[in-house]
């Protein structure tokens, strides 16, 4: 990855990372678990962090309102680079902004009206891609804030509601995208072991006080 990978975008090496904070969130954890630094990468996100505290693909001019799917993927990396190479405080600072952004709208509702912003965020899914979901966002809390927050209640209210009465969940909601190979013919509107796994683990971490 590090010789031959290169992106589209400006024909960067891999562990440079490229314009889009989504992406660059994968590419940060990438590097992360290779032990390949991903400073670039790092410096690229902060600048790309608005003024709400979280970040937008979509941004041009640092403008924009934050995207809950690029800033999970960006906490996603920032806290598996963290973890890497223990961080800094310029990225703590960061990480818990972006979390505050997700944490202030009880991770799927506009603060304004407190309204869910789309009911694709309350449907589990595997793999999520960049797609944001409230499972994601639970599974994320669990290990960068143990101490649990109040404000994820709601959302953990939502995953344990969608328990069937076998013990399992639903796969709710598939994302387009390249499938190398299907993970043991898991289906939408079925019950997952993916999906089982992540929210036996957010309701283990929530339900240990």
């Amino acid at each position: 990855m590090r010789e031959h990978v290169r992106w589209e975008y400006d024909d960067l090496p891999h562990f440079d990372g490229e314009g889009e904070p989504c992406i660059n969130g994968g590419a940060l954890a990438n590097a992360a678990y290779f032990k390949q630094g991903g400073s670039p990468i790092v410096q690229t996100i902060l600048r790309g962090q608005l003024a709400d505290g979280g970040w937008n693909c979509w941004d041009d001019d640092g403008t924009s309102v934050s995207s809950f799917h690029s800033t999970i993927c960006v906490l996603e990396g920032l806290f598996a680079w963290e973890l890497a190479t223990g961080g800094s405080d310029t990225t703590a600072v960061a990480r818990r902004r972006g979390e505050e952004y997700l944490l202030e709208r009880q991770l799927l509702v506009r603060r304004s009206t407190g309204t869910i912003v789309d009911p694709r965020f309350a449907m589990a899914s595997f793999p999520t891609r960049w797609y944001y979901d409230v499972l994601r966002a639970l599974d994320y809390f669990q290990v960068a804030r143990p101490q649990r927050d109040p404000r994820c209640a709601r959302a953990v209210d939502l995953v344990r509601g969608a328990r069937l009465p076998h013990g399992m969940w639903k796969l709710e909601n598939t994302h387009q995208g390249p499938t190398l190979f299907d993970m043991e013919g898991e289906h939408e509107g079925f019950p997952s072991r993916w999906v089982t796994l992540h929210a036996l683990r957010v309701l283990k971490w929530w339900d240990a006080a």
